[in-house]
């Protein structure tokens, strides 16, 4: 949403807009990312500037076109329901900036000279890239991700949703309170749960001013992205547009066959992107991580596929991404952060890769993490994780299990219609889909393209670090004798995916780091 910040405190705070940014005498930029699905303002009482960006909404008004009591509009811009940020300047005072709940774009922060800076593209701030954050780094080489304002690199950091950052030559980031959620209730007599998640999904869709002609969901065969694309083409039959990556291994007939049966069972639109995985492994020599580019390490992982059918998508017309992203976590049992905890007990981080740094850090992964959400920490990260390669094709994201119709029905269900996601399942039965389409009973995964891509692209990747050196073992990160004996390993025994799969964070940090500290 923010695609360029600089801001000197210091400096004269006199906004202007020229079309396309603001632009302040003391060399002041504010940037908004340009989209149909965005709005800017900037409201001022002659001494304070507070610049508002934001995602539209079907149902609130837009910006104020005249100043108004400038506390009165700032603080209304902080109830907006959808993304937004809002930046309050004053001259010789500390520069605020707040992020919405809905995080639907990243924004990275970095400071030098008194001068803050930021954007949702991390590649931007690459010269303030200082060195690797030894917490932050063990996480994601663990596979033990949390969400929180440290990322992998020191000298930049995440606004996390709700959180504001004050700068006044220094930066301080300031979590906001827990979000509170519902317990499970009973279902009161003749409770229709399939009517109620019907109108959830119709509610957080609604919050979308959505054109139908312009709007991609993405079907990938799933329960979630199945559940919301069904719906949504009851009200613009023969409309929507629908995109996929087809996966490898034994899943990839049952993808096919129960998309086949949803696109020919509920009225879509005659478009249909599929980009197939079978033939495009992970770390080819066409993926911008493996050739340099300044890709975040929280890019999405299979970022060489998302940008071409993102490219795809696009060269049809669409502006919006829809997708399934949430649903798990929205009929999760117990909190998002309970389940995570479960998980972690059984997760083996005693990998034999990590470093001296690493193996001291492990202890410490849950230090100041950003406090429950309305969404998971979990979810944040992930939908943080799909935006830039949706951004970069001019494609904005939209994630409705997100959102607090969806969230908010989630908490409350009872457990026998969370279990093994039977409110999907039942959902789509109602649309007449066919017991294979409701209940797979295969799974669909891309363990297997992980699989291929580490033997065949992921193995010289490994040995290269093991013969020109890496950043994450000049930082304590990565053991080299460890990283050996575990590619020795690879080559020569059954692939298991637990631990060989966590050596695509490997690849992926090594990568990211040559490219914003070298």
């Amino acid at each position: 949403m923010l695609t360029a910040l600089r801001i000197d405190p210091d400096a004269p705070q006199d906004w202007t807009w020229d079309g396309s940014r603001y632009t302040s005498l003391g060399g002041g930029v504010i940037e908004p990312y340009a989209h149909p699905m965005t709005e800017c303002t900037a409201v001022t009482d002659g001494t304070r500037t507070t610049v508002i960006l934001r995602e539209r909404t079907r149902h609130r008004a837009p910006p104020p076109a005249a100043p108004r009591e400038l506390d009165q509009v700032t603080e209304m811009a902080r109830q907006w329901p959808v993304d937004f940020v809002v930046i309050e300047t004053e001259r010789h005072r500390p520069v605020r900036v707040t992020a919405g709940a809905a995080r639907t774009t990243p924004l990275y922060l970095a400071h030098r000279d008194g001068i803050l800076h930021g954007s949702w593209d991390m590649g931007r701030l690459r010269p303030f890239a200082a060195g690797l954050n030894p917490k932050e780094a063990t996480r994601m080489l663990a596979y033990h991700p949390r969400y929180s304002y440290e990322t992998a690199f020191t000298g930049i950091w995440r606004l996390t949703e709700r959180a504001a950052a004050t700068f006044s030559g220094d930066l301080y980031i300031r979590y906001p309170e827990p979000v509170l959620h519902a317990a499970p209730r009973e279902l009161a007599d003749g409770a229709d749960v399939l009517a109620s998640f019907a109108a959830a999904i119709d509610a957080a869709l609604g919050l979308h001013p959505l054109d139908p002609a312009t709007t991609t969901f993405h079907l990938t065969a799933g329960l979630d992205s199945g559940s919301l694309a069904a719906s949504a083409a009851l009200h613009w039959p023969g409309k929507l547009t629908t995109a996929t990556l087809v996966i490898t291994g034994p899943g990839r007939e049952h993808q096919l066959r129960r998309r086949a049966e949803i696109r020919s069972r509920v009225p879509f639109g005659p478009h249909d992107v599929q980009v197939d995985t079978r033939r495009r492994l992970m770390f080819g020599p066409d993926c911008a991580r493996t050739a340099g580019g300044l890709v975040s390490p929280y890019d999405e992982p299979l970022y060489e596929h998302m940008t071409t059918l993102n490219a795809r998508i696009a060269a049809l017309g669409a502006r919006v991404v829809v997708s399934g992203l949430g649903g798990d976590e929205m009929v999760a049992v117990g909190s998002a952060e309970s389940r995570q905890a479960a998980i972690d007990k059984t997760e083996n981080f005693d990998l034999p890769w990590l470093g001296p740094v690493a193996q001291a850090a492990l202890p410490y992964g849950d230090d100041q993490i950003a406090p429950p959400a309305m969404a998971g920490g979990i979810t944040l990260l992930a939908a943080e994780c799909v935006a830039p390669p949706l951004l970069r094709a001019g494609l904005w994201p939209a994630h409705p299990f997100t959102e607090p119709p969806l969230v908010t029905l989630g908490d409350q269900l009872p457990f026998h219609w969370r279990e093994l996601k039977q409110l999907q399942r039942r959902h789509l039965a109602t649309f007449g889909l066919s017991e294979d389409a409701c209940n797979p009973r295969v799974r669909e995964s891309f363990a297997e393209l992980v699989e291929q891509s580490l033997l065949v692209n992921g193995l010289p990747a490994l040995h290269r670090i093991l013969d020109r050196g890496s950043p994450l073992i000049e930082a304590g990160l990565l053991d080299p004798d460890g990283l050996k004996t575990a590619v020795t390993e690879l080559e020569n025994s059954p692939y298991s995916e637990d631990p060989w799969s966590k050596l695509v964070e490997v690849i992926t940090l090594d990568q990211a780091a040559r490219a914003f500290l070298s």
